[in-house]
């Protein structure tokens, strides 16, 4: 929706890698460099580690885009929780082998037939494995193993580890890896953002889709992110996506420290399990009662028309204006007598409070119904 409302060519701060946002910050440019001294060794074990949403995947992709496919069969694995054997095999897997039931020996000897064919052909082996905190020590044994490969003098497959900070820590102290840790080449630790960075981060991802200023950022914005993220792209991404969102919903063209303190509070309340419901509206009249959650709302998520979302914020709009001159009404007919009244006062006080929390509601519902639509729409197109 956003991506239409500001004039993009397509949403820029999307969760999933992509190469074309690659942005080379301080410490990307250090991990390229430590990936390419590291390849041109040809063997061995590089590292690269880094805090969940640090950018290791996108890195990945924007090293993909740079290799010589042609001379460098890469295959990547993303793992869980493998032990030695498992490994094995979907290593196997991931290098497009097939292997009858699970045996570890049979695995192996295709594995070293397809590394030598390769070799002989020309082609270099690169194995990329993501998430390597979640294997334990045979697994991690298991690779190391397979860089004894060799045809000659030469080794047949090299090996890019990527891995959470616990993953570092793992390697450089655990007493069992000693092996493995004297074949490490090049490694290197992924820093967050620092705030110019982030600054600069946010515009580049922003004119990749055509960003000309509109949206204007506040002069306090963009500090304001970094304090919320900690310069942790991957943050930066979920929090701006939900503000750009925020900000096509209400029709704005300038994005304030305002509004991302408010998507802050949402996304808050998204990890708590959501907004809690808000009381029962007073009934001042009949027909003053708004929907409270996601099934009150009159809509059918599997279908819902642009058309229908814009009813939904006319009728919220028209419901708000309801509560305004009901409270303009109460106060009126006080007079002066509202203020040395306290439970009319109290009243008041209520109302607005609800008309608060309605507001809140209904706007947390709509963004959540925009984003599933938007989701669903990228599944299908897929």
């Amino acid at each position: 929706m956003y991506d239409q409302y500001y004039g993009f060519s397509g949403r820029p701060f999307q969760l999933t890698p992509d190469p074309q946002f690659y942005f080379e910050s301080a410490t990307h440019k250090k991990a390229m460099s430590y990936l390419g001294y590291g390849l041109n060794q040809a063997e061995g074990f590089i590292v690269i580690t880094g805090e969940v949403g640090a950018g290791k995947s996108t890195l990945v992709a924007h090293l993909m885009e740079r290799i010589d496919r042609n001379s460098l069969n890469v295959a990547q694995v993303v793992t869980s929780a493998l032990d030695g054997e498992e490994i094995i095999h979907v290593v196997a897997q991931a290098f497009g082998l097939e292997v009858a039931g699970h045996d570890k020996a049979g695995a192996l000897g295709a594995l070293e037939r397809m590394l030598q064919d390769e070799a002989r052909a020309g082609r270099r082996c690169l194995l990329i494995v993501d998430e390597c905190q979640n294997l334990n020590l045979e697994a991690l044994e298991e690779l190391r193993m397979l860089s004894n490969f060799q045809l000659g003098a030469h080794p047949l497959m090299q090996s890019l580890l990527l891995g959470q900070p616990e993953f570092r820590r793992t390697l450089a102290h655990h007493p069992c890896l000693d092996q493995l840790r004297q074949r490490i080449i090049a490694s290197h630790h992924l820093e967050a953002l620092d705030e110019d960075e982030l600054e600069s981060y946010v515009t580049h991802r922003m004119k990749r889709v055509g960003w000309a200023g509109r949206p204007a950022l506040d002069e306090g914005l963009l500090p304001a992110l970094f304090t919320a993220t900690d310069g942790i792209p991957r943050r930066v991404n979920m929090v701006m996506n939900r503000l750009l969102l925020l900000g096509a919903i209400e029709t704005e063209d300038r994005l304030t420290a305002s509004m991302l303190e408010g998507v802050l509070e949402e996304m808050s309340g998204d990890v708590e399990g959501g907004l809690e419901p808000p009381e029962p509206a007073i009934e001042l009249t009949g027909e003053m009662s708004l929907p409270k959650t996601a099934e009150d709302v009159p809509v059918s998520a599997g279908d819902v028309p642009a058309a229908e979302v814009a009813a939904l914020l006319a009728e919220r709009d028209a419901r708000t204006a309801k509560l305004e001159q009901a409270v303009a009404a109460l106060q009126a007919k006080s007079g002066a007598t509202a203020s040395t009244d306290p439970d009319l006062t109290a009243a008041i006080e209520r109302i607005e409070k609800r008309l608060d929390e309605q507001e809140r509601s209904l706007r947390h519902v709509l963004t959540m119904l925009i984003e599933w639509l938007e989701d669903d729409s990228e599944r299908e197109a897929a």
